[in-house]
């Protein structure tokens, strides 16, 4: 039998101040409202968070700035529209106001079997992964998206807004 997967997606960037800056004091404010709507977003299956019930008190790297965003879909369409096609969209758009410029990928998608969660460590891995090899099957991004393992087929270009397709 073939298990069923899900989709799995990280994206890191660094902010251009810390938490408390009134740079980044909108980004912040945004956060819980972004949050509800992925938790009640049709497909959506798991976020990372910390105690605070967001991702901002986790620390992926030695970089307190650096933040790192995880969550886990039915399927990629689901993701997609998510991302492109919700509220969440025009808070996305800004994120050149609080973030620096990320040298490499800062977004990276895999499958995961249904019923698994992945780690930090799998994220960093994952953006590593694109950085090195650019798209493969094992990590990838919504311009180059690769079907679910045992599914066959060739990427797919989702078309995402040119301005945000995961890679520098």
């Amino acid at each position: 039998m073939t298990p069923r997967w899900h989709i799995a997606q990280a994206n890191i960037g660094r902010l251009i101040a810390p938490a408390g800056d009134p740079r980044v004091e909108e980004f912040y404010r945004e956060l819980d409202r972004v949050n509800a709507l992925a938790d009640a977003a049709p497909g959506f299956v798991w976020r990372l968070q910390g105690e605070s019930g967001d991702a901002m008190d986790l620390a992926p790297t030695p970089d307190p700035q650096v933040a790192l965003n995880m969550s886990v879909w039915e399927d990629s369409d689901s993701l997609f529209a998510f991302v492109y096609r919700s509220a969440h969209t025009p808070v996305m758009a800004k994120r050149r106001q609080w973030l620096e410029r990320w040298d490499g990928a800062y977004q990276a998608l895999w499958w995961i079997e249904a019923g698994s969660v992945p780690s930090i460590e799998d994220a960093l891995a994952k953006l590593w992964l694109i950085d090195r090899y650019g798209p493969t099957p094992r990590a990838f991004t919504f311009k180059t998206r690769f079907p679910a393992p045992g599914m066959g087929g060739a990427p797919v270009d989702m078309q995402p807004d040119p301005w945000c397709v995961g890679t520098a």
